[in-house]
């Protein structure tokens, strides 16, 4: 199929053929009739990705402090593969659909084959010619509502959360300041409510069009004469409400709406806009402000945009899924008229040409639509390939990934497209346009969005699942029933229940070909400290971890309990790099933590914890997120056989005796990645062993486990005890 993306590090925008999405549980499957262009959002876009480095950095000054908060952490080679990587992915655009829903996935019973839905949402009401939707963000259209008008559902949405947020009432005045698409679909909301209405724009044309749609007086902000009319329209006593839709860096729209408003009078900030606030002016009149947040609550909220989770209405009278609904509602009752605001149409296939046009300045309207129905319909398959097909010769790793977020696309993808032995077969996502990014950048054959056929694909003898935390076990448990060698991010399982199901594909399969990700025991700086001792297993040590894994993004995946905790997500990392430097088995565990009721997650991501070894050596793990964020991430200390170790974030390795010390500098910041796919690789073709075994794997994966177990339950736990629950 086709769809629009964006190269942001070199600011192309193109046409590409993908592979269909596959359908999954809780959404549809929507064969897209038209999508609107957003002038503002992508015309931002489209202007930012033309710029340099530099440019795109001052646009963008929220990501450079993440950037720089990145380096003193995970020090500048990391940073940069990270950024440049993110910089040269192919991503989506658009968010504002409608279609025919095409299939429908399992739980699913508000919709069926043939509807007609608005969709909605950045990353799934893409320009393509077929997307996957969850269920809350896809609506029916009522039967008096055509295809067009509905597509511009979403941004309709975003007019009616702002009007929410207002909570005006029949008979008062407002001010609408900038009269864009979304400034023109709120006139009519407020004129639907009864709300008498002015409007102000630098374009007179956008005044004229608003004054079609019932807008009492319609004025530039800088007319002579708009001080005394508003002060004749509202009998000098001011605005009720001010709603900034205008966008850009300009401050006049904040400063002109203190002197519009009445005293202790609303303004609602719905456009991306500059806001430096007079504190004197806003303070005299006692003004609220308010910002409306996209199209209503569960914008960025991923287990109710994701997860299909709604908010009981008793307490969340209007979501994002119920605005568009009230939106359509207003469509299909003519309370709103989009005729007149649909200025041009254009045909999907030119869409790199529109771009062209919006970086450039051009003035092509205000309201914009893609429209599908004459591009050629895309195949059925969800899978793409090169029309060449490369020979694969036999003693090469024939690799298949599944996922290919930041971390497997920035490290470990590169370390494996250097790698002679390795023919990179097939990359496996659920996005289409994520998909084909990384086929064409790193050299695959193939691009799948069905991870059966992948499995079940003979000329593939590996995998390696970097996917959400969730789905590991599961694909894990497939990739060895169908006797591939399998190399999984960590963690290998979120839960007990989960670790079982890959121990059952183990025995039923009798394919034990696995390794988890846990790279540190390979990196320069473990190893200088294991070669320190020339007999570790006879040895009672006493270690000490501890490890700032610094405080998440708000809205990170990371933060949603279904994939477990970040600890449980993380912390294999740092138990098996304990038991690797003891050589000694885990077997019990005693943990604590910020707080006794462990009523918050962070409550299991600041804890301490004491690991008993088989063998009497002790180790102390600190899992913490509340520090400083320029303390490095990662500092380990090793005591045993009169002699003393310490490691500080892979930078530096200091060794201690009872005569001297010497410290021995790295230059780089090398965490063992690479090394753990050449041992992967080896291990897969044959040539030596792999580098854990189950029982490592097992062992580090129950410690985690056990280690939030006795978080919840405050007592110390022996890992035997989860094998005897499955008694």
């Amino acid at each position: 199929m086709k769809q629009v993306s964006q190269n942001y590090k070199s600011g192309r925008i193109k046409i590409e053929d993908v592979a269909k999405p596959s359908l999954k549980n809780g959404g549809i499957l929507v064969r897209t009739t038209y999508s609107v262009i957003s002038l503002g959002t992508e015309g931002m876009k489209a202007k930012e990705g033309k710029l340099s480095y530099l440019g795109k950095a001052k646009a963008r000054p929220d990501q450079v402090k993440k950037v720089i908060q990145s380096v003193q952490q995970q020090g500048l080679w990391a940073t940069y593969s990270k950024v440049m990587n993110k910089l040269d992915s192919l991503t989506p655009l658009g968010y504002s659909t409608s279609g025919i829903v095409e299939a429908v996935g399992n739980g699913i019973t508000e919709f069926k084959v043939g509807d007609r839905v608005a969709c909605a949402g950045a990353g799934y009401a893409n320009h393509a010619e077929v997307n996957f939707v969850p269920s809350n963000l896809a609506v029916k259209i009522p039967k008096n509502v055509d295809l067009e008008e509905a597509a511009f559902s979403t941004v309709g949405a975003i007019s009616m959360q702002g009007f929410r947020q207002s909570n005006m009432q029949l008979g008062e005045i407002a001010c609408v300041i900038g009269l864009g698409l979304i400034g023109q679909i709120l006139v009519q909301i407020l004129n639907a409510s009864g709300i008498r209405v002015i409007g102000l724009d630098l374009d007179p044309s956008k005044c004229e069009l608003a004054k079609k749609h019932g807008v009492e007086i319609a004025m530039h902000p800088s007319d002579d004469e708009l001080m005394p009319t508003i002060e004749k329209a509202t009998k000098g006593r001011g605005i009720d409400c001010i709603f900034i839709t205008a966008g850009g860096t300009s401050n006049g729209p904040a400063e002109l709406a203190v002197q519009i408003a009445r005293d202790r009078g609303q303004v609602i900030v719905v456009g991306k806009t500059k806001m430096d606030l007079d504190w004197k002016d806003y303070y005299e009149k006692e003004l609220e402000v308010k910002f409306s947040r996209s199209y209503g609550p569960g914008r960025y909220d991923q287990l109710y945009e994701e997860g299909g989770i709604d908010y009981p209405i008793g307490y969340v009278r209007w979501t994002e899924n119920r605005n568009i609904e009230s939106f359509l509602y207003l469509l299909d009752k003519k309370l709103i008229c989009l005729n007149k605001l649909i200025s041009n149409r254009f045909s999907f296939n030119n869409a790199p040409e529109l771009y062209e046009r919006l970086a450039s300045g051009d003035n092509i309207g205000i309201g914009v639509l893609f429209d599908y129905r004459k591009t050629a319909l895309e195949t059925k398959s969800t899978v793409a390939s090169d029309s060449q097909t490369t020979y694969i010769k036999k003693d090469l790793v024939s690799l298949a990934v599944i996922g290919v977020g930041n971390y497997a696309s920035s490290v470990l993808i590169p370390y494996l497209r250097k790698n002679s032995a390795v023919n990179l077969h097939t990359v496996n996502t659920t996005s289409s346009l994520t998909g084909e990014g990384a086929k064409v950048k790193f050299g695959f054959q193939n691009h799948s969005t069905d991870v059966d056929s992948t499995l079940a694909e003979p000329d593939i003898n590996s995998i390696l699942i970097a996917t959400r935390h969730k789905t590991h076990a599961k694909f894990v448990a497939s990739a060895l029933r169908a006797n591939k060698s399998v190399f999984v991010e960590k963690p290998l399982a979120i839960n007990q229940t989960e670790l079982e199901e890959v121990r059952n594909a183990i025995a039923e399969s009798g394919n034990s070909r696995l390794q988890v990700g846990f790279n540190r025991r390979f990196s320069n700086a473990i190893q200088l400290i294991a070669n320190n001792w020339s007999s570790r297993k006879s040895i009672l040590f006493t270690a000490s971890y501890r490890v700032h894994a610094g405080k998440m993004d708000k809205g990170s995946w990371y933060l949603d309990a279904s994939e477990g905790t970040r600890f449980i997500g993380e912390g294999g990392h740092f138990i098996d790099t304990l038991s690797y430097i003891l050589e000694a088995r885990p077997v019990s565990v005693f943990a604590q933590s910020l707080s006794h009721d462990h009523s918050t997650y962070d409550d299991f991501d600041n804890m301490s914890a004491i690991i008993k070894y088989d063998n009497g050596s002790v180790a102390t793990l600190q899992y913490l997120t509340k520090g400083g964020n320029k303390l490095p991430k990662e500092y380990f200390e090793l005591h045993g056989g009169g002699k003393s170790a310490v490691m500080n974030n892979f930078q530096s390795v200091q060794f201690y005796d009872n005569k001297s010390s010497k410290k021995k500098s790295l230059r780089v910041i090398d965490k063992g990645q690479k090394k753990e796919l050449d041992e992967f690789i080896l291990a897969t073709k044959g040539d030596k062993s792999f580098p854990f075994s189950i029982d490592e794997l097992f062992d580090t994966t129950l410690t985690t486990l056990a280690i939030h177990k006795s978080l919840q339950e405050a007592r110390l736990i022996y890992l035997s005890e989860f094998w005897d629950e499955q008694a």
